[in-house]
């Protein structure tokens, strides 16, 4: 099951590739996914229904003892037929669907396929959080689904409301799955189900996961965002919102009833939304003109049925909405998709517009009158099957599961609602195919593969209505995990002469009746809604969205005035007032060890000196020149203490940091402002004052209260024994809390891009091609090529000369210090802060264009290179049966020379390296070479006074 699950997602990562070289041709390769994944289910699925539940369990995240956790029940395995089955005939669909040479289906196609491998992840999962991650998964994929065509404002807006809510549904689902969990002792499903746990929080817990479910198939209040969501291209309605994701709300309900139908809430909540949107939907239907549309709404009433009938948990009613779980996904994908053909052979969906397409369109007549017919209710089709189950369940639903009146009251609503259906159903085939005096549209034929999708949905409902019998017994595999109820539930065409017959012949009856009086029921309709004066959903959900808009807009405009001292002022004072109650109420004096000697003493007296004269300058260099000694002082108190790492890379971080802020004051004033010390400024200090003091009392008073001996004492050891080396420090970084260390250089990465787009908007090339014309053609271009477009009363000849020796020097040394690391001080970090110094030294002596000349690169592609090589020396263990990140050493020998000591974490450390030198690379070209080019363009700096013939 992992392997097919992956393969989907292995198909979405090339389908871009496949359309490229295939174009609309790639969705029938593409197709085979799905197509083989319902092939091999076959089997497993039929081992389920008789009882043989096939699960299969791979470690996710030891350390928290979490599992990727399938299984294959009788209700995980039809889902998981419907979804592979309607998805592989969907992805060939859209192989006529689409026209040729649209160029967005790359896209689409990836995202399908996607979209096809998380349904399957989401009906196999056996974990409640592994269920949660593909729930997830598919509701960002409709998203996108949804917004396809991102030009069109529709599009746009139905999927930021389908992901919205959606989204919603699924946080406070979220709640749920974690109190679930935390009370079931287990994260494994089949076992929740098996042994479910009671109480108040399991209570709470289920009725949250059911927000979830209802969000998910669109129920009231929930059900504006589906209708929306029709923007979506139709093979997108006929497989997300008829067949997949709007069941993953179904799903979910029939997974958990077995073990939580009885709880309190559970029945009222389910069956008042089911049939009340059941009712809604069917109304709405009524009304509609676009055909696509009134399926839209039909299925949210139909959505509302299932929910009903699946959520009543008793065993006729959890077979009846089993079976018709399989009947809607038959019946309302063939559909959508005879819509699309429709669309697609005329170019318009409006039923006013259209008449006489059975004679024109025979074969897709033929299709959707049978699909039409299991909507409605009509033998020998499978929803009249399906839909005689869920009557008689209702029959007995009093009796069954206790609700006395609630009964006879659900059953009633039952009928009106599939009255409704027969009705809408009866106005979408005269609307799409009957005859009317109106100009009837140019028809064009269409492809017969484009036809056959529906030809073949429509044909299985046809059989399953005739497939009772074995029908019944693989249905019974799920829903005989009910208590037997007052009858044994069961499909056939022919029940004899019962009550639930009767009742589908009033629906029958009165359906047609409504729709042959549709005129005036339309307008009894539309009278009844003006004089109610109800908003409609959609009214009320963009108005809670355009308050809660306003509302942010009055916060945000209160309090974000704009003015940076006021924003550090607030965070400041809330860090020392809310932990400083604390740090006082519970201060009893702390144990302080003197200095060890005097240079720890003297070194700092001067970092505070430097720290006082940095605060009363006036001058910005000097400030930043003092604060510099701070920093200096700090990497000296690292080698009093015995760590030349820390040291090593405090002094190359400061080093930079001060050549930076050089680079940015180049375009500031030279002087702080010179206004008078006002009552403002006071406050400021004051804020500075109480937070050195507090963060002071912080850092005591934590050191003060360890209890247990620090873990980095336990750190020799592994270091040397897993880690392959001496530098402890270093091993830490690669090796020990290597996760943390990804996580900063990814940091690190986008830091690097947030700099060069706060500072300039810039394609990063190393050079124009102009410039770089320029550069060779320079005639006297001295000890560095770059450097002769330099004004001659700027250049320094000996810092050329220095720079033309020492940046060889330094580079190897950053190398040395990057594979000396593990054993010595060093490391990636440091020797890409010394490469960094590097092309700072060449920046400094040759400008841009030197820059340019030393690192023809984009900074974007040494830190993309840096993150990949990191993530795959992470990603390589994992994949032949190690540890993410795990180490290897290696001793390799080499002859005379002894052996190379190599450890596989040295390749993160290269990773490590890259992303330091991007980083470096990218400050200098946008605070360095971009202000020069700036200055350049605004006068502000002398451009180069040589002329260089360029032809």
């Amino acid at each position: 099951m992992i392997t097919i699950v992956a393969l989907h997602f292995l198909a979405a990562a090339l389908a871009p590739v496949l359309v490229r070289h295939l174009q609309r041709r790639a969705f029938l390769l593409l197709a085979l996914v799905p197509l083989g994944s319902f092939v091999w289910l076959l089997g497993p699925a039929e081992a389920a229904f008789d009882g043989d539940v096939r699960t299969e369990q791979v470690t996710w995240i030891p350390s928290i003892d979490v599992q990727i956790d399938l299984a294959l029940t009788p209700l995980n395995a039809l889902m998981a037929l419907v979804v592979t089955g309607v998805g592989a005939l969907v992805l060939a669909y859209c192989t006529w669907y689409f026209r040729e040479g649209d160029r967005e289906i790359w896209r689409f196609s990836a995202v399908l396929t996607a979209f096809a491998g998380s349904m399957l992840g989401l009906v196999v999962a056996d974990n409640l959080y592994v269920l949660y991650v593909f729930w997830e998964l598919t509701t960002v994929l409709s998203f996108l689904l949804i917004g396809h065509n991102p030009e069109r404002k529709a599009n746009r807006r139905a999927a930021m409301n389908a992901l919205i809510v959606t989204t919603f549904g699924g946080l406070v689902m979220l709640g749920g799955l974690f109190v679930l969990g935390h009370e079931a002792g287990t994260a494994r499903i089949t076992e929740i189900v098996a042994g479910p746990p009671t109480g108040t929080a399991t209570t709470v817990a289920v009725l949250l996961i059911l927000v979830g479910a209802i969000s998910k198939s669109a129920l009231v209040p929930f059900h504006f965002w589906l209708p929306g969501a029709m923007a979506a291209p139709t093979p997108v309605s006929a497989y997300l919102h008829a067949a997949a994701m709007v069941k993953a709300g179904v799903f979910l309900v029939a997974l958990l009833a077995p073990a939580f139908s009885d709880i309190p809430g559970w029945r009222p909540l389910l069956l008042v939304t089911g049939l009340v949107t059941m009712i809604i939907g069917g109304l709405r239907a009524l009304r509609q003109h676009d055909i696509k549309l009134l399926l839209a709404y039909g299925t949210v009433s139909q959505l509302g049925f299932l929910i009903a009938v699946v959520g009543a948990g008793t065993q006729a009613a959890a077979f009846a909405g089993l079976a018709l779980v399989l009947g809607h996904a038959l019946f309302k994908s063939a559909l959508f998709l005879v819509v699309g053909v429709i669309d697609r052979s005329t170019g318009t969906r409006d039923l006013r517009e259209l008449t006489g397409l059975f004679r024109s369109l025979p074969v897709l007549f033929g299709a959707a009158l049978l699909a039409a017919a299991s909507m409605a209710g009509i033998p020998p089709l499978l929803g009249f099957t399906a839909k005689e189950a869920a009557l008689a369940a209702f029959l007995d639903l009093g009796e069954d599961a206790d609700l006395g009146v609630w009964g006879p009251l659900a059953l009633v609503g039952l009928v009106v609602g599939s009255t409704l259906t027969v009705a809408y159903t009866a106005r979408f085939m005269w609307g799409a195919f009957g005859v009317r005096t109106v100009t009837p549209p140019s028809v064009a034929t269409p492809r017969a593969g484009l036809v056959a999708a529906p030809v073949v949905l429509a044909g299985l409902s046809l059989v399953a209505g005739f497939a009772g019998a074995p029908l019944t017994s693989r249905l019974m595999a799920y829903a005989g995990e009910f208590p037997s109820g007052a009858h044994a539930p069961l499909l056939t065409l022919w029940h004899g002469l019962t009550p639930a017959l009767g009742l589908s012949v009033l629906a029958v009856t009165g359906g047609l009746l409504l729709w042959v009086a549709r005129r005036r029921v339309s307008s009894a309709q539309g009278r009844l809604v003006d004089r109610l004066h109800v908003p409609e959903a959609e009214i009320v959900y963009h108005g809670v969205i355009r308050a809660v808009d306003r509302l942010s807009i009055e916060v945000t405009g209160r309090t974000q005035r704009g003015s940076l001292p006021v924003y550090l002022g607030i965070i400041l004072l809330v860090l020392v007032v809310v932990p400083g109650i604390t740090l006082v109420t519970t201060w009893q004096g702390v144990d302080v060890r003197g200095p060890d000697n005097l240079l720890q003493v003297a070194i700092v007296a001067v970092v505070v000196v430097a720290a006082i004269l940095t605060v009363r300058s006036r001058r910005r260099l000097r400030a930043v020149l003092l604060l510099g000694v701070t920093g200096y002082g700090t990497a000296l108190l690292f080698v009093a203490h015995g760590a030349p790492d820390l040291a090593l890379t405090q002094v190359l971080v400061e080093t930079f940091s001060i050549v930076t802020f050089v680079f940015v004051m180049r375009r500031l004033p030279p002087f702080f402002s010179d206004r008078p010390f006002t009552s403002a400024r006071r406050i400021r200090v004051a804020i500075g004052c109480l937070t050195g003091l507090a963060v002071g009392g912080y850092a005591l008073l934590a050191a003060d209260a360890r209890t247990a001996s620090p873990v980095g004492y336990d750190f020799a050891g592994p270091a040397y024994d897993y880690g392959g080396g001496n530098n402890i420090v270093n091993i830490t970084l690669v090796d020990i809390r290597v996760w943390d260390t990804f996580g900063e250089i990814a940091v690190l990465v986008v830091a690097a891009t947030g700099v060069a787009s706060l500072i300039f908007l810039l394609t990063d090339r190393a050079t124009s091609h102009r410039e770089s014309r320029r550069i060779r053609a320079a005639e006297d271009s001295g000890w560095l090529r770059g450097a002769g477009l330099i004004a001659d009363r700027r250049r320094s000849v000996v810092f050329e000369i220095v720079a033309r020796v020492v940046f060889p020097v330094l580079m190897v040394f950053s190398i040395y210090l990057m594979f000396a690391g593990h054993n010595l001080p060093g490391g990636g970090f440091a020797g890409g802060l010394i490469a960094g110094l590097a092309l700072m030294v060449r920046y400094l002596a040759g400008g841009r264009a030197e820059l340019d000349t030393a690192a023809p690169i984009d900074a974007g592609v040494v830190l993309g290179s840096g993150l990949v090589i990191a993530a795959l020396s992470g990603a390589v263990p994992a994949l032949i049966g190690f540890n993410a990140f795990q180490s290897g050493i290696f001793d390799i020998p080499v002859g005379p020379f002894g052996e190379v000591h190599l450890v596989t974490s040295l390749f993160f450390d290269i990773g490590v390296y890259l992303v330091v030198v991007g980083l470096a690379l990218d400050v200098l070209r946008s605070l360095g070479g971009g202000i020069d080019k700036q200055g350049e363009d605004s006068g502000a700096v002398e451009a180069a006074p040589r002329e260089v013939s360029v032809p």
